[in-house]
């Protein structure tokens, strides 16, 4: 029951964290991109939602990650890499390929796309576009890996000035490289510190929940009101109160019935709605942006809401029918399959001639 719980409540907070990414890229390169003629106070109401929100949703979401990484990470390096860090690449360029060939057609949509083989080349190895999440868990997954004999708060303390530095723009940025270096900390996080936050999110409750939410709500106010998010230690300390908010929110979330379990079924489906929900923005966008600027003030005011939803229902419709390929790393050849599990055979023959020796 225990393991169940903690199941469902991850799941949650991940449903809401994709929930918030498609919410956040509707608003900023669709919505706030529209021309509106009656719009009154919802560009403004619905951009500093989705900006005020970034505190949450990716350190959150690697928070997660990084705790469901723990078996992997204490795997040996072969399985790491084919698993994990290849898994994820592949998914990255593949989808970066599908990404690149949709938004070809929709160049007024305002969102990093390559537009010849050397730009295609750089996002994918340095300057990494709206898959940047696929790509920063295939390096988060090799750096934890090969930094794992450095001592865990030295490791958390350098990662954490990492993410300090970048949000102070010490380093140039481009694109979601900033994005890539400030979130590994968070990984770390739930890498090596689960039971804390196993701890944090069983032990909940809705007054502890509502203090930790005033004051990240507090903080988070107070660095948008003074435009805070480039001193130092700022923006880092203020994603991690939002970090500690969102574990102990998930559970209570979680234990509201119909609410919970439709957070948890989407929480178990972030992928195919991270990787298509882009280029349907990007065409439906260049499809009806022009025709939305005189539309009435109800379709501005609930826009970014509707558009959401119904791309997250889309891209778990077209999940349906997406070739196996699009979604894993192809499966190993039929005599690759056999190889393996002859070895497999062979280990487990051989651990059971060692017990047996042992025995007599």
């Amino acid at each position: 029951m225990e393991t169940r719980q903690r199941a469902v409540w991850a799941d949650v907070a991940k449903g809401v964290c994709i929930l918030l990414v498609v919410l956040w890229h509707t608003v900023n390169k669709s919505y706030l991109a529209v021309e509106w003629t009656s719009a009154g106070p919802f560009p403004v109401l619905w951009g500093v939602f989705g900006d005020a929100l970034m505190t949450l949703r990716m350190p959150l979401f690697f928070a997660i990650s990084g705790m469901f990484a723990l078996s992997a990470y204490r795997k040996p390096w072969a399985e790491v890499i084919r698993s994990r860090v290849a898994k994820f690449l592949y998914l990255y360029l593949a989808w970066m390929l599908v990404h690149t060939a949709i938004l070809w057609f929709t160049p007024s949509f305002d969102t990093l796309s390559a537009r010849s083989v050397g730009e295609f080349a750089e996002q994918f190895l340095i300057t990494p576009p709206n898959l940047w999440y696929l790509y920063a868990l295939a390096l988060y997954f090799a750096a934890a890996k090969l930094l794992k004999r450095i001592p865990i708060p030295v490791l958390l303390g350098a990662a954490a000035l990492l993410a300090v530095v970048t949000a102070a723009g010490v380093f140039d940025t481009p694109g979601n490289r900033g994005s890539l270096l400030q979130n590994f900390v968070f990984f770390l996080m739930g890498l090596h510190l689960r039971p804390l936050a196993e701890r944090i999110a069983q032990t909940t409750t809705w007054r502890r929940t509502a203090i930790i939410g005033l004051v990240y709500g507090t903080a988070l106010a107070a660095m948008l009101l003074l435009s805070a998010q480039r001193i130092p230690t700022v923006w880092t300390l203020v994603s991690l109160l939002a970090m500690v908010f969102g574990l102990s929110a998930a559970p209570l979330l979680g234990r509201l019935t119909l609410i919970g379990d439709s957070l948890a079924w989407l929480g178990r489906r972030t992928l195919p709605i991270y990787v298509i929900h882009m280029p349907l923005l990007a065409l439906l966008h260049t499809g009806v942006s022009d025709l939305l600027g005189s539309a009435p003030l109800v379709v501005a005011a609930l826009y970014p809401a509707l558009v959401t939803g119904g791309l997250v229902a889309v891209c778990l419709l077209i999940d349906r029918i997406l070739p196996s390929w699009l979604t894993d790393l192809p499966q190993l050849t039929r005599r690759d399959r056999w190889r393996s599990t002859r070895n497999r055979v062979a280990k487990v023959s051989g651990s059971s001639s060692a017990s047996s020796n042992v025995n007599h």
